[in-house]
């Protein structure tokens, strides 16, 4: 009885803060988009959103972009993390890669308009090897290239985490078998370290989905995404009830995302 108690009296903070900060907004989000300028009921908003060729657009380029943000991330998270893996001091490294997060991103984002302005160190290495200054910043390639930058730490931990965790023996018994090394990684490490891939998609491709500071900042607004839609309808326009319904079709497409990307069950170890 005095478990069961305990075990309440901790869920209480937990109930709370899920209560409070997870299914309030969420519940006031879906509220806000049934709601038009008159704050009347209406589903006009949802009606204008699917019949839409540019919130149809934006929806797909924000699943574009998202999808070439994480490709990135990923063919560079986990050659790395690979080799962090097999490093001596790998926690330190680690931690470097990790350190940046710290960084406010507003920060970050000045950084780099710095960094690729036309008298910024990029186009200054240009320069120096006879290509000449180009315009780098406002690009499509200046804003994924950020945003893979930004999202790399985030796509590491969890697979660094997965390889971590792999059982030598099985990779052993691979190659005593006759198993070349690219055999090895296809048929043992990819399957067992998948599931650190998926949680880093998720990590990665979720919020990718609703950039828009960067967007701004970094792509010049040449990149539009429902993240960018959502800002200018709650702090332009003021048509909350429009901003709210992006923001359900992102909640639905995050949820998505997450049950195809979810980790599926194992047998004797190995993801099916």
């Amino acid at each position: 009885m005095k478990s069961k108690t305990n075990n309440l009296f901790y869920f209480i903070p937990y109930g709370l803060w899920l209560l409070l900060f997870v299914m309030a907004p969420v519940a006031l989000i879906v509220y806000h988009s049934f709601l038009n300028l008159n704050q009347h009921f209406t589903l006009d908003n949802y009606i204008t959103y699917f019949k839409s060729g540019t919130y149809l657009m934006m929806t797909l380029n924000s699943l574009w972009y998202a999808l070439l943000i994480t490709v990135a991330t990923l063919l560079i998270s986990y050659p790395t993390a690979y080799l962090l893996s097999n490093l001596k001091h790998k926690q330190l490294w680690l931690l470097l890669i990790i350190l940046p997060t710290w960084i406010n991103l507003l920060l970050k984002a000045y950084a780099f308009i710095g960094i690729f302005s036309q008298s910024g160190v990029a186009n200054q290495f240009l320069t120096f090897i006879g290509i000449g200054p180009q315009q780098l910043l406002f690009t499509n390639f200046s804003f994924i290239f950020v945003a893979t930058y930004i999202q790399i730490p985030f796509m590491i931990l969890p697979i660094f985490n997965s390889i971590e965790d792999l059982n030598q023996s099985y990779i052993n018994a691979s190659h005593d078998l006759g198993a070349t090394s690219w055999q090895t990684f296809r048929k043992v490490i990819w399957p067992m370290t998948l599931p650190g891939v998926k949680a880093g998609v998720q990590s990665v491709f979720i919020p990718s989905l609703s950039l828009f500071m960067l967007t701004r900042l970094i792509g010049g607004n040449k990149v539009i995404t429902l993240g960018t839609a959502i800002e200018e309808h709650f702090l332009i326009t003021m048509n909350w009830g429009m901003g709210s319904t992006i923001g359900v079709v992102l909640i639905v497409a995050m949820v998505v995302i997450m049950i195809f990307t979810g980790e599926s069950k194992t047998r004797g170890g190995v993801p099916k």
